[in-house]
């Protein structure tokens, strides 16, 4: 019988790096041994974790910031140890979080326009784990949840906006804990540890609720991520130290639903999905391709679509949501490919002749709005993800401050500064004086070019901080 090809709008997606100009360039990307991404990406900007003597860094660059970067480049450099993860907040284009050798989270918060000076000053940080913290990863739904794991097998999911520590799963891993994975909801977790366990764990009821041992049998790093049905879709090695991919049902973890070799590279796989196409991009650190598949209901489950391949060796690999694209050219995918010295955009298109919205490859898709708050969450509720429609291309809207209760550290800008939040502070004497030499800090200049200075110039800001 004549095979009949599988239908798919995706059989013809292909992979295109941008031109040369439209690169970062001179970047020190981190040589860390560690087996993250390194990169984070948003539809504003673009995080690399880079050297740093004396510490651990990462630049923020806006996307549009493409070219040279200058070696004097303000970084965010707050960690006494090398920076080992970052993420963005899939709630707030300016907030991201951070975990260090230094066994601290640290949560920042980046101005609109970018740095112009280097961020030492974390909006707060968060600190409960006794060794170094190697993963990080917001909540799909709740505002500022965040989980952090370190080498010390704990998982640790915190309240950012209060700072406190409000599950604490510390005897559920025996090994050190390569991934986590939120699933679409946010009710549930999936691990991949060194014991070559993939737990499904159900952090508010702190247990265990599926767990699989051997998922594969070699003995280098596991991936386990969760796909929008509830599946969990696994990249490891086999016993032959071949390169796999499988896909389970949580329900029943006995049998693979997919087990696929693929070849004998010792590089990790790093599994990128998008839940609106269904399609997982397999990235290995060291390799120079990007494979992709296609998950389905209908046997084999997992379709090898294609492979992007380049010359050049990746360090890393960010991913952008699907918010950043653009619908106009049907790009389906962006990464962002960490070199030794520069990060290169690589840009997935499906071919279409039409200049239409095509509103097949993209449905409705999560928006930047949270569907609860922290304590809801916390309390038991689940919510799915806001969708929004990416037909007229997505618009950012205006991102409201991280503000952290119990610390009361708020992002130091003084645009920020609500006329409630000056009211409502602290009368001491000693928070007064701060808060004057701040802001004279910031407005300083403004106040010598209008021509005061010294006395006259702090003298103006007290006079406005009294009328406020």
């Amino acid at each position: 019988m004549r095979r009949v090809v599988r239908q798919s709008k995706f059989r013809h997606v292909f992979g295109q790096a941008v031109k040369n100009d439209q690169c970062y360039d001179d970047i020190r990307v981190s040589r860390v041994t560690w087996d993250s991404s390194f990169c984070a990406v948003n539809p504003r900007f673009v995080a690399i974790i880079v050297d740093a003597s004396g510490g651990g860094a990462f630049l923020v660059l806006p996307l549009h910031k493409t070219g040279r970067i200058d070696k004097s480049y303000p970084t965010v450099c707050g960690h006494t140890g090398p920076v080992l993860d970052i993420d963005w907040c899939p709630h707030n284009d300016q907030v991201i979080a951070s975990g260090s050798e230094d066994c601290t989270v640290m949560v920042w918060q980046i101005p609109e326009n970018g740095l112009t000076l280097s961020l030492t000053e974390p909006v707060v940080v968060l600190e409960g784990h006794s060794k170094r913290v190697g993963i990080v990863s917001w909540h799909p739904t709740a505002r500022n949840v965040l989980l952090s794991a370190g080498c010390d097998n704990a998982i640790i999911i915190w309240n950012v906006g209060t700072g406190e520590a409000l599950i604490n799963l510390d005897d559920m891993h025996v090994d050190m804990i390569f991934n986590v994975s939120w699933n679409r909801n946010g009710s549930l977790i999936c691990t991949a540890s060194k014991d070559k366990k993939v737990r499904v764990i159900d952090p508010r009821k702190q247990e265990i609720v599926a767990e699989k041992e051997k998922t594969h049998e070699g003995a280098r790093p596991m991936r386990a991520i969760f796909l929008a049905d509830g599946n969990i879709f696994t990249t490891g090695f086999s016993r032959m130290s071949e390169r796999q991919l499988a896909l389970w049902n949580p329900k029943n973890m006995e049998e693979p639903i997919a087990l696929h070799e693929m070849d004998t590279s010792n590089g990790v796989l790093l599994p990128f999905y998008d839940p609106d196409t269904n399609i997982i991009y397999l990235c290995g650190k060291g390799d120079s391709s990007i494979r992709y598949f296609e998950i389905t209901d209908e046997s084999p489950y997992v379709h090898y679509l294609n492979t992007f391949s380049s010359k050049e060796p990746q360090r890393g690999m960010g991913f952008m949501p699907k918010r950043g694209l653009d619908v106009n050219k049907c790009e389906i995918a962006r990464f962002f490919k960490l070199h030794e010295r520069k990060c290169e955009p690589i840009i997935m298109t499906v071919p279409r002749k039409s200049d239409l919205f095509q509103d097949d490859l993209y449905p409705d898709t999560a928006g930047p709005e949270a569907a609860l708050e922290a304590e809801e969450w916390f309390e038991g509720k689940n919510a799915d993800p806001l969708l929004i429609s990416l037909k007229h291309g997505y618009i950012p809207g205006k991102n409201r401050d991280l503000k952290v209760v119990k610390k009361n550290i708020l992002d130091n800008k003084p645009a920020a500064n609500k006329k409630s939040d000056l009211i409502n502070a602290p009368k001491k004497a000693a928070d007064a004086s701060n808060s004057v030499s701040k802001i004279h800090k910031l407005l300083g200049n403004s106040g010598l070019r209008c021509g005061y200075q010294g006395a006259a110039a702090s003298e103006i800001v007290i006079t406005t901080l009294k009328h406020l």
